[in-house]
């Protein structure tokens, strides 16, 4: 990964806009996801940061796992993405700053978690989601799952991930997924606007109240990965996922 895969703009009021940038599609790597972890506590650690915005100037927004490359990860690297899914979305879920994000595209499978893991989703009218973990023979890590399980309805969970299959924006919207639709040229500025409302709530009370609603989550999670979720025993895969990852990409 490159020092570009995340773009730092600072804005008025205390926003800083983090644009994903690991071209083409945003696909996630453990150095991605790590960087992502680091970035964020800097920033929730920083008094003159006041909210997060989380864009991509790219038409997907996350594909999720580059699944070619996947097929050749060994216990080691299957290690190293799984600590990057836990810690880089765990980052992400327990920031005590306000975190917006404008999904542009698709955001699928791991990709997901960047919409599931802020605060408020903006996307515009073409995007889509979807977890399609089950079709590429993956279960969830353990932060992924914590976050998946707390953010989406018995209904949106049971639709998305024992399916695989992707949804549109309408159908994310009406599942309390996305907050709001907005058309592409104006999802960005839609998403500033809103990241400096946020920005001027007062920012400790913001903080104790995230930590009211999503305080046993992050507990949950730390935990588990503290307990060795990070690198589970015998690996992520199973004799199911490469097979299913090939049939994915029609490999």
């Amino acid at each position: 990964m490159t020092a570009s895969a995340l773009i730092r703009r600072e804005h008025a009021d205390g926003v800083v806009e983090l644009c994903l940038n690991r071209a083409p599609v945003n696909a996630l790597s453990a150095d991605f996801l790590m960087d992502l972890a680091a970035t964020v506590d800097d920033l929730a650690g920083d008094d003159s940061t006041r909210a997060i915005v989380l864009t991509s100037d790219f038409k997907v927004f996350s594909a999720g796992l580059d699944l070619k490359e996947a097929q050749g990860f060994d216990l080691g690297a299957q290690h190293d993405i799984v600590e990057g899914l836990n810690e880089g979305f765990l980052s992400l879920y327990a920031c005590p700053k306000p975190v917006i994000v404008a999904v542009n595209g698709a955001a699928i499978a791991g990709g997901l978690f960047f919409v599931l893991a802020s605060d408020l989703r903006l996307a515009s009218p073409a995007a889509r989601f979807g977890l399609a973990e089950v079709r590429v023979g993956a279960d969830f890590p353990v932060g992924p799952l914590e976050i998946a399980r707390a953010t989406l309805t018995a209904d949106a969970a049971r639709n998305l991930m024992l399916t695989g299959l992707p949804i549109d924006a309408q159908r994310a919207h009406a599942l309390g997924i996305i907050d709001e639709l907005v058309e592409p040229d104006a999802l960005r500025e839609r998403a500033l606007h809103r990241a400096a409302d946020l920005a001027g709530l007062p920012p400790g009370t913001f903080a104790s109240v995230k930590s009211q609603l999503r305080g046993d989550v992050i507990d949950t999670m730390r935990s588990a990965m503290d307990a060795g979720g990070n690198a589970p025993e015998d690996g992520w895969f199973t004799a199911e996922t490469v097979p299913a990852m090939k049939r994915m990409i029609g490999g």
